[in-house]
């Protein structure tokens, strides 16, 4: 399918979902990422979740994040250069929500994308190969296209992979891992 009818239907999709099943899921999908091999490193970057699209609530994954004493970097959007800024998440660390109704950090202490070593990555679809679909402004690709050669890119999905993204560009980013309630997908 082409990207664009992925997105179409994986909004459908998570449209459909009660707000219990996308609580239980998202638990389902913090537990499992349990079992990935990552939790040895320290700078892991965490999309703060958009209620309104129903995307995987993140803050299960929070928790698990603090708990285990993590360096938790959270990004700002700037629309126009299509770019983020990362910053790290602290006991002082205010948010207020954009246009587009993601929570942001309004300042803080900016984490250089060299840092970074674990990308919790938010998308609408993937497939076997660990492409990845998201809203189609390309910040994640911008980003994870600056970070060091061997950032683990995490996909997180309620949903299973389909077989084929028919119009992967050359400056897609494929995730090394997709994460659901049922599976961990090793795409490495």
């Amino acid at each position: 399918m082409l990207k664009k009818d992925l997105r179409k239907k994986y909004k459908e999709l998570r449209q459909q979902l009660s707000e219990e099943q996308t609580e239980d899921q998202s638990l389902a999908i913090a537990n499992r990422l349990l079992q990935l091999d990552v939790w040895d490193n320290t700078y892991f970057h965490l999309f703060l979740t958009i209620e309104e699209q129903k995307e995987v609530d993140t803050e299960f994954i929070l928790q698990i994040l603090a708990g285990k004493d993590k360096e938790i970097v959270v990004a700002k959007s700037n629309f126009d250069t299509l770019e983020m800024t990362h910053y790290l998440l602290t006991d002082n660390t205010k948010f207020q929500k954009n246009e587009y109704n993601i929570y942001e950090p309004v300042d803080g202490i900016e984490v250089p994308t060299s840092k970074i070593d674990v990308v919790f990555v938010p998308l609408l679809a993937y497939d076997t190969k660990g492409n990845r679909v998201g809203y189609g402004k390309g910040f994640y690709d911008n980003f994870l296209s600056k970070c060091k050669e061997d950032v683990i890119k995490v996909g997180l999905s309620f949903f299973e992979p389909e077989e084929s993204i028919e119009d992967v560009s050359t400056t897609d980013i494929r995730l090394d891992y997709c994460v659901t309630p049922m599976t961990l997908y090793s795409f490495r």
